[in-house]
């Protein structure tokens, strides 16, 4: 009898658009950068992916996952190094607000 796999819990994406506004920083989204480390499609009006539907593999967490990191991590590993990062990533804009 074949065991079905658990399904994995979903990214928790808080929508803050960190990731979007510093694509410059890695090799992985370089490619997406405007110009000033800012991704090409991000509204930052609204703090949305003006090509949702249509985004990058490197912008959805669970392919990216699938493509590259399923037989190196296990997929709570992978959001919890993801979630570090978005940590990191917010951080840099709190910093660089204007108070």
């Amino acid at each position: 009898m074949h065991d079905a796999v658990a399904p994995r819990r979903a990214f928790p994406c808080t929508g803050c658009g960190a990731c979007c506004r510093h694509v410059g920083l890695a090799e992985e989204t370089r490619f997406l950068d405007r110009g000033d480390g800012v991704c090409r499609h991000f509204d930052e009006t609204g703090k949305s992916c003006t090509i949702y539907a249509e985004r990058p593999l490197v912008c959805r967490v669970d392919r990216y996952y699938d493509a590259h990191y399923v037989h190196l991590v296990g997929w709570d590993e992978f959001i919890e190094l993801n979630l570090r990062e978005c940590t990191r990533l917010a951080a840099m804009d709190e910093a660089a607000s204007p108070d």
